[in-house]
């Protein structure tokens, strides 16, 4: 079965950083590994996503600000927020998909089956 546990998170003033890692379990083959946010009464943006090969994609939003990675040997993805903005605050959500995968990368939420918990971001003004 495979699971998600996502950590980090948490309040911060503008132009601040904050970290999030999610690590997966229970899967095997090849992995995509996404962060999406969502507000109130918004569907969910996906914001980067890395693949088990390294590469990456991020939404225009986000680029040039935020860093997804994936260690491999933790089975474990981090998104790191730099330069952060008020409209960034959002519930982030972790999401995994497990197999194969195209270019571009898979960033709408029906292409990811499995998803952690979401933890909150808050950027204060």
């Amino acid at each position: 079965q495979v699971r998600l546990m996502e950590s980090g998170g948490g309040s911060v003033q503008a132009g601040g950083s904050l970290s999030l890692s999610c690590a997966v379990s229970g899967y095997s083959g090849k992995l995509c590994m996404a962060w999406f946010r969502q507000t109130p009464g918004e569907g969910r943006e996906g914001v980067a996503v890395v693949a088990s090969d390294g590469s990456t994609r991020y939404a225009s939003t986000v680029q040039g600000r935020f860093t997804i990675s994936l260690d491999k040997s933790r089975n474990t993805a981090f998104l790191q927020m730099n330069s952060l903005k008020p409209e960034d605050t959002a519930m982030y959500y972790c999401a995994a998909r497990i197999g194969l995968y195209g270019w571009p990368l898979p960033r709408e939420e029906y292409e990811y089956a499995y998803w952690g918990q979401g933890t909150q971001v808050t950027v204060s003004s």
